[in-house]
């Protein structure tokens, strides 16, 4: 009953949602409310949504702050260089620009967190993109494959539950598909490549001395083009530092990653606009994108509290389990492979890989297969390529909330592309013996 209900309330939620039926927003919260009441927990639903919404409070609060500071710097002029040269070597070429928007993704990436990755890529290269006419959802998209892809380093989110949920390390884990995650990363430039040279033949190549300077508008959050002012030598320099320093503290945490946006925006709204009057234009200038952002991600609280709370997510991890036939059984790390980057759309990453997996590798052992090999498997897809589409995790409302496509729209966008990333790495697994067909 449970697990039926759960995957109906997923099913309505992405039936809604990609058909654009209701807003994004209004189907994260009415949705799970309606299941919640249909399966009875009326009476507990105010504590399933408070504890869903404390548990995304820090990443709100972090998102909240990341967006100021990041759209402070671009106020301030700290991108335009790396802008200047994203464009003297793309020569208003669409193509050269969704390849390098590949490539810095995927070296952003390699901290392991796809908020960070999510809110520098899209704040540094949202102005690219306006600036030629590009649409934000090759961005979207070309930033999802990239950082999908990058989501199966070890100390990424899904590897590192897969390996502890099986105690198992990253030689046996991670080594072994490391073949299949080149061919990912290869795949990747070539849909990189392939999506803009759609683009390149849907706006031909931009003269850019040709094309006026568009003027900037106030309250359009990261990648908001507005007037330029006068930069300071030295406040470029300090703002250079005081980034550096707070990239280096995410990498390192130094502090919980809310605390150091928190005191990073502080520090930085005072340097850079000492004036109270300045202080408050800027917090205007930005706070509907802050709003549009954070929104999303404490009504994906609601969501995931709701699921996890009544148990409906528990519940479709052992209904899933129970429908594998026995004639697939042999064939199990295939299996999750290929069904790992669908399923980011309706597990949370815990319930996944503390809940299914566990289950699939004990059904692999009495197969006589290694639980080994279904964690490979499951990596290939399961919150790595998938994850950066999921309603489930709050990145994905920061990839789309900043660069200000639906989440529907982009799910249609770049599903097939990302799955095809699952699909290259699996037959590649294969190849290079990770796990048997």
């Amino acid at each position: 009953m449970l697990a039926a209900l759960g995957f109906t309330t997923i099913a309505l939620f992405l039936l809604l949602t990609m058909t654009k039926r209701v807003s994004v927003l209004i189907a994260l919260v009415l949705i799970p409310v309606l299941a919640a009441l249909a399966g009875g927990f009326g009476g507990e639903l105010g504590k399933l949504i408070l504890d869903g919404l404390t548990k995304v409070a820090p990443t709100g609060i972090m998102i909240a702050f990341a967006v100021l500071y990041f759209s402070l710097m671009i106020d301030a002029g700290l991108f335009d260089p790396l802008i200047r040269g994203v464009l003297r070597v793309a020569k208003g070429d669409p193509l050269r620009i969704a390849v390098g928007t590949a490539v810095l993704t995927m070296c952003v990436a390699l901290d392991g967190d796809g908020a960070s990755t999510f809110l520098i890529t899209v704040s540094a290269l949202l102005p690219v993109y306006r600036r030629l006419g590009m649409s934000p959802l090759v961005l979207t998209g070309v930033v999802c494959l990239g950082a999908g892809v990058m989501n199966m380093i070890p100390w990424g989110g899904p590897t590192a539950r897969a390996m502890a949920a099986l105690k198992l390390d990253s030689s046996q884990v991670f080594t072994p598909v490391l073949p299949a995650m080149a061919a990912g990363i290869l795949w990747v430039l070539v849909a990189a490549y392939l999506i803009g040279l759609r683009e390149r033949r849907r706006l031909g190549k931009v003269t850019l001395e040709e094309q006026p300077e568009p003027e900037r508008v106030a309250g359009e959050g990261p990648g908001t083009l507005r007037a330029p002012e006068p930069t300071r030598p030295a406040l470029l320099v300090f703002n250079l530092l005081l980034t550096v320093a707070l990239l280096a503290g995410l990498v390192l945490e130094v502090m919980p990653l809310p605390v150091l946006f928190v005191v990073g925006f502080a520090i930085a709204l005072l340097v850079n606009h000492p004036s109270w009057e300045r202080q408050q234009e800027l917090l205007e200038r930005h706070g509907k994108s802050v709003v549009l952002v954070t929104t999303m991600i404490f009504a994906a609280g609601v969501f995931t509290g709701v699921l996890t709370g009544t148990k409906m997510i528990s519940e479709m991890a052992g209904a899933f389990v129970q429908v594998i036939p026995d004639a697939l059984g042999g064939h199990l790390p295939v299996l999750v492979a290929l069904t790992g980057m669908p399923l980011s759309l309706v597990f949370t990453p815990d319930a996944y890989y503390f809940g299914v997996l566990p289950v699939l590798a004990e059904t692999a052992s009495g197969l006589g297969g290694a639980p080994a090999e279904v964690a490979r498997a499951a990596i290939l897809g399961q919150m790595t390529t998938g994850f950066p589409l999921s309603p489930l995790t709050a990145s994905t409302f920061i990839l789309v909330g900043m660069s200000g496509v639906q989440l529907g729209e982009h799910q249609r966008f770049i599903f097939g592309w990302a799955f095809a990333t699952t699909l290259v790495m699996t037959v590649v697994a294969l190849l290079t013996g990770a796990f048997p067909l």
